[in-house]
């Protein structure tokens, strides 16, 4: 799963996805939670646009209400049949969700908890699968929303977060215009774990398991 992660700067995001029509401003966020509004690339009627949106989708269904159950994340064994996203997936509702890395939590012998910070060693600026959707409430109300879609775990990823062995999917940069556009089964062909050769997994301070704490000293090593 993904439950937590760093998000870069307007100014990042636009330089490595060019021309994108967006309406945003904001610095980066070191300690992004569920619920909290992320920066989001999908497809508009002009070309590729960039939004904020919910992290935690909610469903069309829903009509704005938030439901009690976690939908940060969606699992690509369901993302095709879930009744939370089998909708926007037959719709072509996907997206980018940039990022700079993000945290995984390794379960210790005696039941402790250790968070990782993972990023990448060929990019500094990467993107999650995601999909968005789009919930209205009786008066009228648009919630626009995202889910990061997660796999089993990559080698590395499966030791760092060994008590569920999952990882979010990481797009290579050949695929993200093709995730945007690609018809479902070739979109569903991209989504495959990040080799672990190309990702660094270091532990770091307890101080990221409280949303409120959110500078650059989280993602700094801890001896």
């Amino acid at each position: 799963m993904c439950g937590r992660y760093v998000s870069p700067s307007a100014a990042a995001v636009e330089r490595e996805f060019r021309r994108i029509p967006a309406d945003w401003s904001f610095g980066p966020s070191f300690n992004v939670a569920p619920t909290q509004r992320v920066p989001a690339i999908r497809r508009g009627l002009e070309g590729a646009e960039g939004v904020l949106l919910r992290w935690g989708l909610v469903p069309f269904f829903a009509h704005g209400r938030i439901g009690a159950y976690s939908t940060i994340n969606a699992r690509v064994e369901s993302v095709t049949t879930s009744a939370s996203y089998r909708t926007p997936w037959k719709r072509g509702q996907r997206c980018l969700l940039p990022a700079l890395g993000f945290y995984e939590w390794h379960v210790n012998a005696d039941g402790t908890k250790q968070p990782y910070y993972i990023h990448l060693n060929d990019r500094e600026l990467f993107a999650f699968a995601g999909l968005w959707d789009r919930s209205v409430a009786e008066d009228g109300t648009a919630l626009e929303s995202c889910t990061i879609i997660t796999l089993p775990a990559n080698p590395l990823m499966a030791s760092v977060h060994n008590g569920r062995a999952r990882m979010p999917a990481i797009l290579n940069v050949a695929d993200q215009d093709a995730w945007l556009s690609a018809d479902p089964e070739s979109a569903f062909s991209l989504i495959q774990p990040y080799p672990q050769e190309l990702m660094v997994a270091i532990p770091v301070s307890k101080r990221v398991n409280t949303p409120r704490n959110n500078d650059a000293a989280l993602i700094e090593p801890i001896p």
